[in-house]
């Protein structure tokens, strides 16, 4: 028995566009994307997070400019409903995610356990 898992995958990405975790997440992110202020304070949120992503994946050391930027935004972004809604819901739809990257990884997680 051949089995494609891929196939697998792509049925699991399908199947993630029904869910209701995902079907809020999309209106949320729909209701920020909505609000000009919101959706650029989004943006901007988002963009701050990848320069100090790469910073530290870099091994780069954060600036305490980079610590009074990163604290400033987090300050606006706790003031946005829309963003902290969006947040919630992005929250929820992890905990499947990671659940179903537990149940991938279980094969491996499985082979690398020790017997005593």
């Amino acid at each position: 028995m051949t089995v494609n898992i891929y196939d697998s995958a792509n049925q699991i990405e399908r199947e993630i566009r029904q869910l209701d975790e995902f079907k809020t997440l999309e209106a949320a992110f729909h209701a920020v994307k909505s609000d000009e202020t919101a959706y650029d304070l989004f943006k901007n949120f988002q963009k701050l997070q990848q320069e100090l992503q790469t910073k530290q994946m870099q091994g780069e050391e954060f600036s305490e400019e980079d610590a009074k930027t990163a604290q400033e935004m987090a300050e606006k972004v706790q003031a946005s409903e829309l963003i902290n809604d969006l947040m919630q819901k992005e929250q929820a739809f992890s905990l499947i995610i990671n659940d179903l990257n537990r149940i991938i990884m279980k094969p491996v997680q499985e082979l690398y356990q020790l017997n005593d």
